[in-house]
């Protein structure tokens, strides 16, 4: 029988990334971010967060 407790982690979760500071793809990223976690958009969330990892010119 299958249950709908909470999430199972095989490891503890990353935090979630910094934006740097200056970088406006980073700020832009942080403010999709803020958006996402108030609206429960947890897909939205990691997506972003996948983003700022990535390497990209920063300011």
């Amino acid at each position: 029988m299958c249950g709908t407790g909470a999430p199972v982690h095989l490891w503890e979760p990353l935090p979630e990334p910094v934006p740097a500071d200056g970088c406006d793809v980073c700020g832009a990223l942080a403010g999709q971010r803020a958006r996402a976690h108030a609206a429960g958009d947890w897909s939205k969330v990691t997506d972003c967060n996948v983003e700022m990892r990535r390497p990209h010119p920063r300011a």
